[in-house]
């Protein structure tokens, strides 16, 4: 859930700004956990098949073997080499979001004396998208907005509140109050974390 920031005017050298706290940055890393959890079977099954398929090129074959050499290297071996390829890929694409989340941890979190803004969805909104919400400084003006989640359509409003905030991840917690983005407590492992609540 990436930002949208607008291009005219950015606010990251005025914005007061505070370090993620070692709780928030660790249940991002349990969440990283959790993921690599899941990816342990694709990172083994790329072990295996990739040593499968050197093994079928590099080394030679048994005297028994129905194969030659050439079959084995040219025929065989592409295919656990794109096995291989697969379960890579697989793993990568378990990880990544996890990763970068992690990287956003060493960026700052952004405190906004500001406004809320919830607008209702538009021609360009996202199939799972209910609207949007932004973080409005004291003029007015937008200083970041997220796609929002949830059952209920927004309805547009406009209200006073003290934000915080990644552009990575969206409202951290309004008035205080976290949104669940970053969660109070997350459970073993990071499997079965609660969706914000914005």
């Amino acid at each position: 859930m990436r930002a949208t920031v607008p291009k005219s005017v950015m606010y990251d050298d005025v914005l007061a700004r505070r370090p993620w706290t070692k709780a928030e940055r660790r249940v991002v890393l349990q969440g990283l956990f959790g993921r690599l959890l899941i990816a342990i079977e694709p990172i083994i099954c790329t072990l295996v098949f990739g040593g499968l398929t050197l093994g079928l090129i590099f080394f030679p074959l048994p005297p028994s073997s129905r194969l030659t050499r050439v079959e084995s290297a040219i025929v065989i071996a592409p295919i656990f080499g794109l096995a291989t390829l697969a379960f890579a890929a697989y793993a990568v694409i378990v990880l990544v979001k996890p990763v970068r989340a992690l990287l956003q941890t060493f960026s700052p979190i952004f405190i906004v004396d500001g406004y809320l803004r919830y607008r209702r969805p538009d021609s360009a909104t996202e199939p799972d998208s209910n609207g949007y919400i932004a973080v409005l400084n004291d003029e007015r003006r937008t200083v970041a907005e997220w796609p929002s989640v949830g059952d209920a359509p927004v309805q547009d409003s406009i209200r006073p509140a003290m934000l915080e905030f990644s552009y990575y991840g969206g409202i951290h917690r309004i008035d205080g109050r976290s949104t669940g983005v970053i969660p109070e407590t997350m459970p073993s492992m990071g499997v079965g974390a609660n969706v914000p609540r914005l």
